[in-house]
């Protein structure tokens, strides 16, 4: 918890408060349905919510935005960052049902009022969004291809609309047919370790509709 305060000093209580009993309730409902492997859980602070909040560092998102989190898992990193923006909405997708399970308890546990949980396919979600989060759930390509059409024409942030993916590693070959992604390595705003081969990838899509 003194992680996440360390970069992000300026919490309300109440987020204080909600961004403490992460670790009380993930570890509880990780011995009923194992979402985080038992490495990550001891860490889950590093590894997880402080990696899931990196895309607030990337871009802070304006009241009223509309973020879809696309493979979102036990929660990640839409849990995260639905507490960092209290008036943001966000939409969490999973097409397991046991993660999605966690993920309605966690958000309940929260007492998230902006979140949207769904158990399903990608390409199976409707609506238009201003960005789509996700964390290394498959190859860029696969990715823009589960996504198609389903971000907002108009923008209204500094960076433009499209997808803001956590990835890791060397990424020279999948991004090799995106021109217009940036990437944004968490080592420029995180110092621990972990952070060394980690990034934000920030690709724009145009609205198609």
């Amino acid at each position: 918890m003194d992680l996440i305060l360390k970069y992000f000093p300026h919490l309300s209580e109440n987020q204080q408060k909600q961004f403490a009993k992460l670790e009380a309730l993930y570890h509880d409902w990780n011995l009923k349905i194992n979402v985080v492997s038992r490495k990550d859980i001891d860490e889950l602070y590093l590894r997880h919510v402080l990696h899931s909040v990196g895309i607030a560092k990337v871009q802070s998102f304006k009241k009223g935005t509309k973020v879809l989190d696309i493979g979102t898992g036990g929660g990640f990193p839409g849990i995260p960052l639905a507490i960092l923006f209290p008036e943001v909405h966000f939409h969490l997708v999973d097409s397991i049902g046991k993660k999605i399970k966690v993920v309605e308890e966690v958000s309940e546990g929260l007492g998230l009022k902006n979140v949207t949980i769904t158990n399903d396919r990608a390409e199976n979600i409707s609506g238009q969004y201003d960005f789509i989060v996700s964390r290394a759930v498959a190859q860029m390509e696969t990715f823009v291809r589960w996504i198609k059409g389903r971000v907002a024409k108009k923008s209204t942030h500094e960076l433009k609309n499209g997808v803001l993916y956590l990835k890791g590693g060397d990424l020279t070959e999948e991004l090799a047919n995106f021109p217009k992604a940036t990437v944004y390595n968490l080592t420029n705003y995180f110092e621990e370790d972990f952070f060394e081969t980690k990034c934000v990838v920030h690709l724009p899509l145009k609205y198609k509709g």
